[in-house]
């Protein structure tokens, strides 16, 4: 496992949850008793979406949650990572239903999880990610004091992953397919471009460029121990490959060359998830073993260091907030909320986690409770899981 991945799995996953609110917040239809301040629904539409951006970017840039976010560490559990977003995602005035958040997490997670299976090379993971930093550089391009802390960041991933031999972005690759490799959620645009099969694995295509630095596949050269070829065999190579494009930029500033990482949702077009199987829910994946978790109370202290720094922006008495759905209809969100699993139904434990040692000794506490229950099969697992799912109410 690399200790390097964390970075760039939430700065591409969070890129990917900027890509969808942006396009529902300019799908939706908001009702104009809601536009308070302008005299028209578009204009207070608009102003709104920038604000609910601004905010979310505000929060995911945080000088001292990207200070813990970039230290060296293992990736934690799908559970620790969902409370991170769902935190992140609520942080203005906007309200997703749980239904609508869980929908979110999987349209996020299967795009990332396509960009890393199609890269070419594994150091591209990097391109993919400054493909996201520059979209979101772009969302608050007029927003001087957001822009700069976007700035700063893209500065520390150049200086952390540009000097990384190719060894080890394989390994940040690998660990990055461990955390996405049970993750099988339909999604409509993969499926109506026959990208994903009917059972949530996608298709990796056989043809289109190389790698950079390799050859097109279809020649076995044989050659002697003084370094002579002495014959050439030609086979069929089953695809249709064409030579390695120009290496694309690891600068602040260029042309990455490759589209993953650019936004799918910029042309207007359907985002749903479908069940997989038999399951009815589309979270599906997110089912924790119930086997005790070793690091469970490492992730607790994680999760207290990084809400440190997500300070989410409370409607106050002059803002109500807006509910955001995504999905086509009330009824379908509420129809997906009614099935939703039972291990992903939770509770909320109210700790104050603003500074960091007193986060840490409650959690610290609170593990000490069931940790010492001497049923780790039914107790101290479940408390632990249970417990990761409620951080989100901090």
């Amino acid at each position: 496992m690399s200790t390097r991945t964390l970075p760039l799995l939430f700065i591409n996953l969070g890129g990917e949850m900027l890509y969808i609110l942006d396009q529902r917040l300019r799908a939706q239809n908001i009702p104009a008793d809601k536009a308070k301040k302008v005299s028209t629904v578009p204009a207070w539409i608009e102003e709104d979406r920038k604000r609910v951006m601004n905010d979310i970017i505000t929060t995911m840039f945080n000088k001292k949650f990207l200070e813990e976010l970039f230290k060296p560490q293992e990736l934690y559990s799908k559970k620790a990572l969902r409370t991170v977003f769902d935190r992140l995602a609520h942080a203005s005035i906007m309200r997703l239903n749980q239904a609508s958040m869980d929908k979110l997490y999987d349209l996020m997670t299967m795009a990332f999880k396509y960009q890393v299976l199609l890269c070419p090379r594994p150091k591209d993971i990097l391109l993919v990610s400054f493909n996201h930093m520059d979209a979101i550089k772009d969302f608050v391009k007029d927003t001087p004091s957001i822009l700069s802390q976007v700035d700063e960041t893209y500065q520390q991933l150049i200086e952390m992953y540009t000097p990384l031999s190719n060894g080890e972005f394989q390994l940040i690759r690998q660990t990055l397919l461990i955390f996405f490799q049970d993750m099988h959620i339909r999604v409509s645009i993969f499926l109506k471009d026959k990208v994903q099969n009917s059972n949530g694995r996608f298709v990796l295509p056989t043809n289109g460029p190389v790698p950079r630095g390799t050859q097109i596949p279809g020649l076995i050269r044989i050659f002697s121990c003084s370094g002579e070829e002495l014959t050439r065999l030609q086979f069929n190579n089953g695809g249709n490959y064409s030579s390695a494009l120009r290496e694309g930029s690891f600068e602040m500033f260029g042309n990455r060359i490759t589209k993953l990482g650019t936004n799918m949702y910029s042309v207007s077009r359907p985002v749903e998830t479908h069940m997989s199987g038999t399951s009815k829910s589309s979270a599906q994946h997110t089912k924790v073993n119930s086997a005790p978790n070793p690091l469970a109370k490492e992730e607790l202290n994680l999760l207290a260091r990084l809400m440190g720094g997500l300070e989410v922006q409370k409607p106050g008495s002059t803002d109500t907030g807006f509910r955001v759905n995504l999905f086509a209809t009330d009824e379908e969100e509420e129809e997906a909320l009614i099935s939703r699993p039972n291990e992903l139904s939770y509770g909320v434990i109210s700790i104050q986690a603003t500074k960091d040692q007193q986060a840490n000794a409650e959690l610290t506490k609170i593990m000490g409770e069931f940790t010492e229950s001497g049923d780790p099969s039914s107790s101290a697992s479940s408390k632990g899981d249970d417990l990761l799912a409620m951080m989100d109410g901090l």
